[in-house]
């Protein structure tokens, strides 16, 4: 699925539910179902800086792909990194780079997020950005 399907699968997802506890609900199963990142990773290389929590966040390169793993301590900050690493994970570096993330505020996240989370939300979406760049660089 390219990454504009899965924004749009999630947007679907996310009107299904009538409030935002609904939808906090949601991302915390989401959290739950996210693969977790191999203990070895946990360090404090792969944390994202910028983030209230901490979340720690692995990446590499498979068959010209980028495939992420991730972990918070945090069980709403892992509901977010769930959403971006299903979105960005499996995908070709060019096209996380290029990506758009208006889907973020379709769903409503930043808005019902306290000031520090939407930091770290936008901190973790740039750092995901940053793992792109650093492999489309080793590609070309």
């Amino acid at each position: 699925m390219s990454i504009q399907e899965l924004q749009e699968e999630i947007v679907d997802e996310f009107s299904m539910f009538d409030d935002w506890m609904q939808r906090y609900e949601y991302m915390i199963d989401l959290g739950k179902s996210l693969p977790l990142i191999d203990e070895k990773y946990k360090i404090d290389e792969n944390i994202i800086k910028g983030c209230q929590s901490k979340v720690w966040v692995h990446a590499e390169m498979k068959n010209d792909k980028i495939e992420f793993t991730a972990d918070s301590d945090a069980i709403i900050t892992k509901g977010i990194i769930a959403i971006l690493i299903r979105v960005f994970s499996g995908q070709h570096p060019k096209d996380i780079m290029d990506a758009d993330t208006a889907f973020i505020d379709e769903i409503g996240l930043k808005e019902h997020l306290s000031p520090t989370r939407a930091n770290g939300l936008v901190s973790m979406i740039k750092q995901l950005k940053m793992y792109a760049i650093a492999y489309q660089t080793q590609l070309n």
